[in-house]
């Protein structure tokens, strides 16, 4: 039988494989766990050879029964999709037609982070490529490829994000920082390219209240303020510049229990009684 053409896998917020003609719903649920390993692997892999697709799918076993598995689930793939998958000697990689949402996102993210983008590469990505890699897949070569993904795609965001606010294109640009703030709420250069958006398009309330938002999150989750380089980006602001500057005095309490005489600038030296 011919492969099929057009075939596309996704990996993005769960694994599916759509097949021209076939139900997606039904083909995913046809595969095996086993199978679907596979697919991943080689859709995350370039050419990988036989032993080291079996060493990594089936770790936990002997070599031959690794192998074994492998070719099962070889036999299964062709079965339920004749021609995905290519077979050159001891290789293995999909058919060259077969799209895959990573490699999309890889894509999306080489353009974003180029040094010289042309207009056409400062664009949002699509919704699909901002799920996680196979949620609830715990192997370690989906863990691995899951937070690399993870922050290649913020630090893309955040570059879409500021190329985009440099336009004028401040609503798409804070859609981008949006964005890398909800995949990562407690990341700082994320916020710092969503505050300065808001003070590039003249919306200094809405700048101040998402530095304090992040401050307020900071100091709850980790106990620590926003750095310096975040601070100065609101600092010259009438009601954070006050709110800094009762931060910095020291308060009462804290002048007498160190020995201080409020107003004075002295300390008070206590008398040791003999």
């Amino acid at each position: 039988m011919d492969r099929p053409s057009a075939a596309r896998v996704t990996l993005l917020d769960g694994f599916g494989l759509d097949l021209p003609g076939r139900v997606r719903r039904s083909i995913t649920d046809d595969l095996p766990r086993g199978v679907q390993r596979l697919v991943a692997h080689l859709c995350l892999s370039s050419r990988p050879t036989r032993a080291a697709t079996a060493g990594h799918l089936w770790p936990e076993v002997p070599e031959d029964h690794a192998h074994g598995s492998l070719r099962s689930a070889l036999w299964r793939l062709n079965r339920a999709a004749p021609g995905l998958v290519e077979v050159s000697g001891s290789g293995l990689q999909l058919a060259t037609d077969v799209r895959v949402d990573v490699r999309d996102l890889n894509d999306w993210v080489a353009q974003a982070l180029a040094r010289a983008p042309g207009p056409e590469c400062v664009a949002l990505p699509d919704t699909a490529l901002l799920g996680d890699l196979l949620p609830g897949w715990y192997d370690d070569w989906v863990l691995l490829e899951r937070e690399r993904l993870r922050q290649l795609r913020m630090q893309a965001l955040e570059a879409v994000a500021t190329r985009l606010s440099s336009l004028g294109r401040h609503g798409e640009a804070l859609q981008a920082a949006h964005a890398a703030v909800r995949a990562e709420p407690l990341r700082e250069s994320a916020h710092r390219v969503m505050v300065s958006i808001y003070l590039a398009e003249g919306n200094v309330a809405e700048a101040v209240r998402a530095y304090e938002l992040f401050r307020t999150v900071l100091e709850d989750e980790l106990g620590l303020p926003p750095t310096e380089q975040m601070t100065r980006l609101v600092q010259h602001i009438p009601r954070v510049r006050r709110a800094l500057d009762v931060q910095r005095c020291p308060q009462p309490s804290e002048l007498v229990g160190s020995g201080h005489v409020p107003g004075t600038g002295h300390a008070v030296v206590a008398r040791r009684r003999g």
